[in-house]
């Protein structure tokens, strides 16, 4: 779904990422970690073809990211839903309506916007909140309203930029749970976080970068050991 063949980014002297290689499958759920700087927010400007590579190859899904042209790139972000950790919900919208815009920049019928809208509002549990506006929210509401705006078109992969960094850690644990039941349906789900209380809970695989490479690439939690030694850092808040 996601590949990364010897792709380096420099901004100038300063190298973002070196030479990193990496397989993402379909279905994957992966929390990509790291301290500030470290090259989290660069590989995900990659993906999308904010920015272009230096040298090296990107797939993602069908696109060869490396190689689009201007027209092609919409087409690679609609198949991409992002989640960002400030929400980013228009506040003169209701939810309904924040939700329905996912679908009205793409040209849906009216008919299918009043069909899928509800649908996804009930999958991510604000169903009767469809009439309020963000501010009559709770930050944990917003963040589903916001959850429930990237999966509206069914992208093949959402990229969660620290979704619970803004929440409490119950509403975190909600917000989580709700993206596991995400990736079940079969959505690759990349997540940017600080929380090793949430990757240690997940049990997902993990992907840490530091100074631009790849640092680690494992599965499972993380207990007392080596690797505490390694997160001591990585998981430092910005």
């Amino acid at each position: 779904m996601i590949t990364f063949s010897n792709v380096t980014k420099k901004y100038g002297d300063n190298i973002a990422l070196d030479n990193v290689s990496i397989d993402i499958d379909a279905g994957d759920f992966v929390f990509l970690v790291g301290p500030s700087g470290a090259g989290k927010s660069t590989f995900i400007k990659l993906m999308l073809h904010e920015i272009e590579a230096d040298s090296g190859r990107i797939q993602v899904g069908d696109y060869d990211v490396t190689a689009l042209s201007n027209r092609e790139i919409p087409q690679l972000r609609r198949k991409i839903g992002i989640v960002f950790q400030d929400f980013r919900l228009l506040p003169r919208k209701t939810v309904f309506e924040n939700v329905a815009f996912a679908m009205e920049i793409l040209h849906r019928s009216r008919r299918s916007i009043k069909r899928r809208v509800p649908q996804v509002l009930r999958l991510v549990g604000i169903e009767d909140k469809a009439k309020r506006y963000p501010q009559e929210l709770s930050a944990g509401e917003q963040q589903r309203v916001a959850i429930a705006r990237a999966i509206i078109n069914n992208p093949k992969v959402l990229i969660a930029d620290e979704p619970t960094g803004n929440l409490d850690p119950n509403t975190a644990d909600g917000i989580m749970q709700l993206l596991d039941e995400i990736n079940m349906t079969g959505t690759t789900i990349v997540m940017v976080t600080h929380a090793k209380d949430i990757v240690d809970k997940m049990n997902k695989r993990v992907v840490a970068i530091d100074e631009g490479r790849i640092a680690r690439d494992s599965f499972g939690q993380y207990g007392y050991d080596e690797a505490d030694i390694f997160y001591e850092g990585v998981f430092d808040d910005d």
